[in-house]
Order: C-alpha cells, then structure tokens, then sequence
C-alpha cells in the first residue's frame, strides 16, 4: 500500500504542472518526440525535458531512445490505476450522497444495515 501511494503521490506531483498536463493532452493523440512535444511552448527546450522527466518518473509517461531523437507516450497502466484510484473513491462519495439524500428525503436515520446505537433507558 505505500508503495502504490507513493506512485499515486509522484503522479498528482507530476499532474499539478499545466505545462504538464498540455503534454499529456498531447500525448493522449500519440506518440511524440520531445522536440515536437516542445513547439507549442515559449519555455526553453531544457525546460520542456525537465517536465519530460518528471512525467516519466511518475510513471505517467515513458521515453525511448529512437537515433537522435527520445519519442515519449502515455503509459496506460499508470493512467489506468490512478483511473482506478479516482473511481474507487467516486464511488465512495456517491454511495454516500445517496444515503445523504434518502436521509434528506425521510427525515430521519438511514438504515444501513448496521446495528443502531442504544439510546439511555433502552438497556
């Protein structure tokens, strides 16, 4: 579990940056050097494969050495598990707001299947 949360960690470090997240939109349309990944940004091409780097170590992203040129991609299995992080916890808070709203619209205690709480005088 810590190492899974510190790949989650490294990941949302490395999604934080809009510089970051332009490539990964980028990226998201196919495989691209860092030379192309560069072109649509005023930052020098030395910044642009500092955010290179960052990307690859979280995971997110993964380089190859092609001759001259490093072509990155989108690693799927990354993407997949903080995919799989995020919906794990969506599908906690919707289970909650649906309690939250049965309760709102009985007006009393949802019965979730749990034993209730003794109240004085009832033992």
């Amino acid at each position: 579990m810590i190492e899974y949360s510190k790949q989650l960690d490294m990941a949302f470090h490395a999604l934080s940056d809009a510089t970051r997240r332009g490539i990964l939109d980028r990226l998201s349309r196919g495989p691209a050097s860092v030379s192309e990944l560069a072109k649509p940004y005023e930052s020098s091409f030395a910044a642009i494969l500092q955010h290179v780097q960052v990307l690859e170590a979280s995971g997110l992203i993964v380089t190859e050495k092609r001759g001259r040129t490093r072509e990155c991609r989108i690693s799927h299995d990354t993407v997949q598990r903080i995919e799989h992080w995020l919906s794990e916890r969506r599908h906690l808070w919707e289970s909650r707001f649906d309690r939250l709203g049965i309760l709102l619209e009985n007006g009393g205690p949802v019965d979730a299947g749990l034993p209730h709480a003794a109240t004085k005088g009832e033992n």
